[in-house]
């Protein structure tokens, strides 16, 4: 499974890609907002000169035409930029005629089998499933994950499913059960990720052990001993 970090920010982006865990980054206009008024396209060349992965920009027209000529306009940015259409009948053909340019799109906003459907069938890169909206009105997103994959592969289908609306480190666990190609999660739950209570009190033990090892044996285990220190902090 590959990770993406959903964020705009450039110190999220930069802090993730030296833990060498992300794979590529999705953005939006809500998450783009959230940075202050920068310059949508330079912003996302910013991205794109940190990621080596996918990057996916969205685009806000409404019309097919209008995302037609943002999808080019971003596609001219980076190699790797991935136009991001929303799962509409107009989105629908705009990522019809992307593909067929070569432009690799990530349909967005899906939240069901039948849409998800329809994106392959259109010659989707990725589809971007929203479980945590789901969850938010109590149906289940990561069922909707499941089914696709399902479907995806009862045809071999090459669309990658990309799970969007991650919530917390659940999500990311389950959909890769499920199958899903890809998780894009917020920088803060691929942390939550990292983080576990037992591998803190253990690390904590064993320093405390070795602290008194040193203690017995100064001369001989000092320097090892701030070694260890290093790694903890």
């Amino acid at each position: 499974m590959k990770f993406f970090l959903d964020t705009a920010n450039l110190n999220e982006i930069r802090e993730g890609v030296s833990l060498g865990l992300v794979d590529g980054i999705t953005t939006n206009p809500s998450l783009v907002a959230k940075e202050g008024g920068v310059d949508f396209k330079q912003h996302v060349v910013a991205i794109c000169e940190l990621v080596a992965g996918d990057v996916s920009a969205e685009v806000t027209s409404l019309d097919t035409e209008g995302m037609l000529s943002e999808g080019r306009e971003y596609a001219a940015i980076a190699p790797n930029v991935v136009v991001k259409c929303p799962l509409t009948a107009d989105g629908l053909r705009a990522t019809r005629q992307l593909t067929s340019e070569g432009i690799r799109v990530n349909v967005t906003l899906c939240f069901s089998p039948a849409q998800a459907i329809l994106a392959a069938k259109a010659g989707a890169a990725y589809i971007s499933p929203f479980i945590g909206r789901l969850d938010d009105i109590g149906q289940n997103g990561l069922e909707l994950v499941r089914d696709i994959v399902e479907i995806y592969n009862n045809y071999n289908w090459k669309t990658e499913v990309l799970a969007a609306s991650i919530r917390h480190p659940i999500h990311v666990i389950e959909t890769a059960r499920a199958g899903a190609d890809v998780a894009t999660m917020p920088f803060k739950v691929m942390q939550q990720l990292i983080k576990h209570p037992l591998t803190d009190k253990g690390l904590d033990q064993f320093l405390a052990d070795w602290r008194k090892s040193v203690s017995s044996k100064p001369d001989q285990n000092v320097n090892l001993l701030k070694e260890v220190v290093n790694v903890r902090q």
